[in-house]
């Protein structure tokens, strides 16, 4: 659990609760916070906080807002559980699981934890001697699959996906010109992204006017999100590091569970769905997939924090997909930011931008899932092969001189 120190400043507590809960109506006496305590490995200190709480009941979503948490709740990041007492006895005690972003826990009461309990269905046995793919690699050293053709069932991760009832963001920068991709990549989305599923794109745009009108299925909706222009290509393409942060606290941990971060000069040519969806997933970038780890165009000067040694690198990913919670994007584009602010107070603008930081931080950040080059590619450069079943992501052609910086 990465829990902030947060003394000094305001702490919001959000629990999921059925309406009808006791401890919704007959309000909160305190909460407890149980701590691992460092050197007894299964002993908890127990810390009180009795504090005014301000309760606000949305839908099954109970906030409670707790001003000014001190010192007296100490560091965070030991700490195991929220205990909530209530007025009504039968509630005391009730134990919730946490997860966090920034200042923010989520608490779901363990008793109210989903189930998934799949269908009756009828498919294929998987064989243990008869894998479905022996042309190329399924599985990473630290056991995080790739995903290729024929290595997954969708209909079984569909299911699994739509009971959880899960809404996933995909975001997309229409900046400058770019917004003349716009049309054709959500036309293309409609056919072909996360069919069946509850889907907000998130279009940053300096041109909200310009976003043009796609007729949507049900439970999809496009959300403009107006923001500046910069004079040069690159810096618009660092830049979206930090607006992707900025709203995965403002917005998209309300909205979605998870994001997908695309670029817009593409166009959807074939599934794709839940099978892409994990806690931190990057793309094998098309040029790199085959390649040994001298020929990866990292960033090699030592100066800049995205920087990586000749002598290290699992794979070279793509800066133009890449996604997974919620939280993990967050820290993700966090980290990111920052190194690259950190580069330009030293005058030193990273090799690939954008992309340069993001393979640092997969390097040391592993993702729980790889998408195979079947999820970016681009015809014109690279044709077919014969390992590629199928094309889902494909580049638009395009000029980029005419293009970037207009």
């Amino acid at each position: 659990m990465n829990v902030p120190y947060l003394d000094g400043h305001n702490f919001e507590l959000q629990l999921h609760l059925q309406r009808n809960s006791d401890s919704c109506e007959a309000g909160l006496q305190q909460i407890k916070l149980l701590r691992k305590v460092p050197e007894e490995q299964n002993d908890y200190q127990e810390i009180t906080l009795l504090s005014k709480m301000d309760t606000e009941l949305d839908g099954e979503r109970l906030r409670l807002h707790i001003p000014q948490l001190g010192k007296e709740a100490g560091d965070l990041n030991s700490l195991q559980e929220i205990r909530l007492l209530s007025r009504n006895a039968s509630k005391t005690g009730q134990v919730f699981v946490l997860t966090t972003l920034s200042e923010s826990i989520n608490a779901i009461a363990l008793d109210d934890l989903r189930v998934t309990t799949l269908p009756r269905m009828i498919y294929p046995k998987a064989m243990v001697l008869k894998p479905p793919r022996t042309d190329v690699l399924v599985m990473t050293p630290w056991f995080a699959p790739i995903i290729w053709e024929g290595t997954y069932n969708i209909d079984i991760l569909n299911e699994q996906f739509r009971q959880r009832n899960v809404t996933v963001g995909l975001t997309v920068f229409a900046i400058k010109k770019y917004v003349v991709f716009l049309k054709l990549f959500l036309e293309t989305a409609e056919k072909y992204f996360m069919v069946g599923h509850k889907v907000n794109y998130y279009v940053y745009t300096d041109r909200p006017a310009d976003v043009p009108a796609v007729p949507l299925r049900e439970g999809r909706k496009v959300v403009v999100l107006e923001v500046q222009n910069y004079a040069r290509w690159q810096d618009v393409s660092m830049r979206r590091m930090e607006m992707i942060n900025h709203f995965a606290q403002q917005r998209f941990l309300r909205e979605v569970g998870y994001l997908v971060c695309v670029d817009v000069d593409m166009r959807f040519s074939d599934h794709v769905g839940v099978e892409i969806l994990s806690s931190l997933f990057g793309t094998l970038h098309p040029g790199f997939y085959g390649a040994e780890r001298r020929s990866f165009t990292y960033e090699r000067r030592p100066l800049s924090r995205a920087y990586i040694p000749p002598d290290e690198g699992d794979f070279y990913y793509a800066g133009g997909f890449f996604g997974g919670t919620v939280s993990e994007v967050y820290k993700l584009t966090k980290e990111c930011h920052q190194a690259m602010m950190a580069d330009k107070g030293n005058k030193i603008e990273a090799v690939w931008h954008d992309e340069s930081y993001l393979n640092k931080y997969l390097l040391y950040h592993k993702p729980t899932k790889i998408l195979s080059p079947e999820y970016l590619w681009d015809e014109k450069l690279l044709g077919s092969r014969a390992f590629l079943k199928k094309k889902r992501f494909l580049a638009v052609p395009k000029n980029h001189a005419a293009i970037r910086n207009r």
